[in-house]
């Protein structure tokens, strides 16, 4: 018996004469706990090796080679059926007859009749085939005995042995007697092991077409790991997309859909094919499906695009092979042939390649140009690669303002005419009086003799939302921003827009995040050639490149900020794009700074040289001996560096080019040159005093003499 607990409870009655009683009371340990029974037990060990991932593979395992065999046998069998029966002409006869066809379906009732006939002829000459062959084995034999026995004598007159006529006849006898041999050795095994070769070949046909369910696959096709994109994965894809019309239609066809398809092509880093919808389904429905049909094809969004080709009712896939469009494209022909130049009426810029891995070749002749993006896309990259290939162009001249200013397109100095960089207010003032000089320019081209051909001027204006968000006005308070008539930059825009492209006067614009104020309507519709990288919304797109190339199927929306970096959705008609399709897809080559420098370096070789101002002219003077005394403050002597960069921020115009050599060669003339002090370089406030002070009073002198 186990320990116990005594309690001691000692009750008072109410009473006063009851006295008082004491008892004890035995109170049993609580009992120990129920021995698990073995069957919970052996039901929980049961359970975790039912869910080990060892168990489930090996269930897989099993299951998916012992479906392939079902599958393939399932296989073999309808391949048969369909070669000795007219039922894979049913079956497209319905297709066609569901799709509306009736031609088609005309078409082939008629080879299915021909099919009939064929097979008809067939079996009645099987009827005499049994005699044909009796006969023709007889008239074999004979003329075979006849032969040996022919041999059989010529042996017999060559050796002189009458034996010799029957020797080709017995060693004929022979082989035949060691055929009949072999037949008996190898038939047993033959007949053993034969079912199981048919199983064997019954699996491989199962497993080359994963004919097995879903979860009994390998991993990697389960996710879609590389599958390939064949008819029946497209058709699935479409019947699951939730559009009921085009679903039923699909179960309602003889052959599962597959007579929606074209062929499917290989296309650069994919494949291709058009789909012929059903009555009853829109087109749109489908490309407002997009994300979910990718998702169906184990595809990511980006990896498939859907347009119009010329057919109606038709929606063009392309489905990129995975992951392939993280793949780098190959260098720019800039970058690989040093002897390469361009014509700008009649060639056409390397741009990049297209989804089918074909060269994107952009004509610029006559052509205004607007590509925008979001931030940090590749935009700038994009642009410079065309004005590099056209500055290969002799005769081009550029007048570009940068209005990042973080020397992009630093590489243009000495080959463009104007080369204005910076993002303040007086850059854009700039920027806008080099664009209304090149309105001058394109009027006084206008009022030439009839017939001249003019050299192409091009005024490229990165970073073209800094323009028109500026809010400075001039002397008479006209605005160089905004979107009105009376906006300066806005309608020098415009004014080049409507007649610049006859004289050969193109406006080049880059642009960030496009809003209706960064990027006003009528300047963006003016443009001949409209390219847009990743943005953020359908609105965006629509304003990059207009309502038809995205009713048509671009989708600059749709790429990946960050991933797709120079992947360009184009509208023009200066790239080949494909019939129907409103605008096209353009992997970019890259061209990094020093590369570009490169290049640049090329162009300027073709030409005598280039002054590049870095300012327009307004006609403004500056006293550099006095603008370096009020840069040196209070201080009594300024290193040289410092005074270059005060200076510059004085006045970009004047200074912003200048390097240590200007510097000293206006203080040596003034007398006042820089000296060293503890080993560096710096200008002393009392000298420069000095040499203005010395400057003024022999000027006064003079004055008086």
């Amino acid at each position: 018996m186990g320990d116990n607990v005594v309690h001691l409870h000692k009750h008072i009655d109410p009473p006063a004469d009851t006295a008082t009683v004491t008892t004890l009371t035995v109170v049993p340990d609580p009992a120990p706990p129920a021995p698990v029974p073995l069957w919970v037990r052996s039901g929980r060990a049961v359970k975790r090796l039912a869910t080990d991932e060892r168990t489930i593979g090996t269930v897989r395992f099993a299951a998916r080679h012992g479906l392939y065999v079902a599958g393939g046998a399932r296989i073999v069998t309808r391949r048969t059926w369909d070669g000795r029966t007219a039922a894979r002409y049913e079956r497209y006869m319905r297709t066609a007859e569901a799709a509306g066809n009736m031609e088609a379906a005309a078409e082939w009732e008629e080879r299915g009749q021909r099919f009939r006939d064929a097979r008809h002829r067939r079996r009645m000459d099987l009827l005499h085939s049994p005699l044909d062959a009796a006969k023709g084995a007889a008239v074999g034999a004979g003329m075979g005995i006849g032969v040996l026995v022919a041999l059989g004598v010529v042996m017999a007159i060559n050796t002189g042995q009458v034996g010799d006529v029957i020797t080709p006849l017995t060693a004929t006898i022979d082989f035949i007697a060691l055929l009949i041999r072999i037949v008996q050795v190898v038939w047993g095994p033959l007949i053993s092991i034969g079912p199981f070769l048919a199983l064997l070949a019954l699996w491989g046909v199962g497993r080359h077409q994963q004919a097995a369910p879903a979860w009994a696959l390998p991993a990697n096709v389960r996710n879609g790991e590389g599958e390939p994109i064949t008819p029946s994965i497209v058709v699935k894809a479409l019947r699951d997309l939730g559009i009921a019309p085009l679903k039923n239609a699909i179960k309602e066809m003889g052959d599962a859909g597959a007579s929606m398809l074209g062929p499917i092509r290989i296309a650069g880093c994919g494949v291709e094919v058009d789909v012929t919808l059903p009555s009853g389904v829109s087109t749109v429905e489908v490309q407002n499906k997009r994300r979910k049909l990718a998702e169906n094809l184990t595809r990511h969004e980006h990896e498939v695009f859907i347009t119009l080709p010329t057919a109606a009712r038709t929606v063009r896939l392309w489905i990129a092979d995975s992951g392939a469009l993280d793949e780098p494209i190959g260098p720019s022909p800039l970058t690989t042939d040093e002897s390469l130049t361009a014509d700008y009426a009649k060639g056409r810029a390397p741009w990049g390649q297209d989804l089918r891995g074909d060269a994107a070749l952009l004509s610029l002749y006559q052509r205004m140009l607007l590509v925008t993006g979001l931030s940090n896309q590749g935009k700038t990259a994009a642009l410079r690669a065309l004005a590099l290939w056209l500055a290969l162009d002799r005769s081009t001249e550029f007048r570009i303002a940068d209005l990042k200013g973080v020397g992009d397109w630093a590489m243009f100095d000495g080959l463009a005419t104007i080369l204005i960089q910076g993002p303040t207010d007086e850059h854009v003032i700039e920027a806008t009086e080099m664009v209304e000089d090149g309105v001058t320019e394109m009027n006084r081209r206008i009022q030439a003799p009839s017939g001249t051909v003019f050299p192409p001027l091009i005024l490229l204006v990165d970073e073209a939302q800094v323009a028109f968000m500026c809010p400075a006005k001039d002397e008479k308070k006209r605005p160089y921003g905004g979107q009105k008539n009376e906006s300066r930059y806005f309608m020098a825009c415009r004014k080049i827009q409507n007649q610049g492209r006859a004289v050969n006067v193109l406006l080049w614009q880059g642009t960030q995040d496009p809003t209706d104020q960064n990027l006003p309507k009528l300047v963006r519709e003016g443009a001949h050639t409209r390219a847009s990288l990743a943005l953020g919304t359908e609105s965006q797109a629509r304003m990059a490149l207009g309502d038809k190339a995205v009713d048509g199927g671009a989708a600059p929306h749709l790429l990946r900020q960050g991933l797709d970096k120079g992947t360009l959705v184009v509208a023009s008609d200066g790239i080949e794009i494909p019939a129907g399709q409103a605008s096209i897809t353009v992997r970019t080559h890259y061209i990094d700074t020093d590369t570009a420098t490169e290049i640049a370096e090329r162009a300027k070789a073709l030409r005598d040289g280039v002054t590049t101002l870095h300012a327009v002219e307004r006609g403004e003077e500056r006293d550099p001996l006095a603008d370096i005394a009020a840069v040196l403050g209070t201080a009594s002597r300024v290193l040289t560096a410092d005074v270059l960069k005060r200076l510059s921020a004085l006045s970009e115009d004047a200074y912003g080019t200048w390097t240590p050599g200007d510097l000293k060669r206006v203080l040596e003339d003034a007398g006042a040159e820089p000296y060293k002090s503890d080993g560096r370089m710096v200008v002393g406030r009392d000298r420069v005093a000095r040499a203005l002070a010395n400057r003024d009073t022999e000027g006064s002198a003079s004055a008086d003499g």
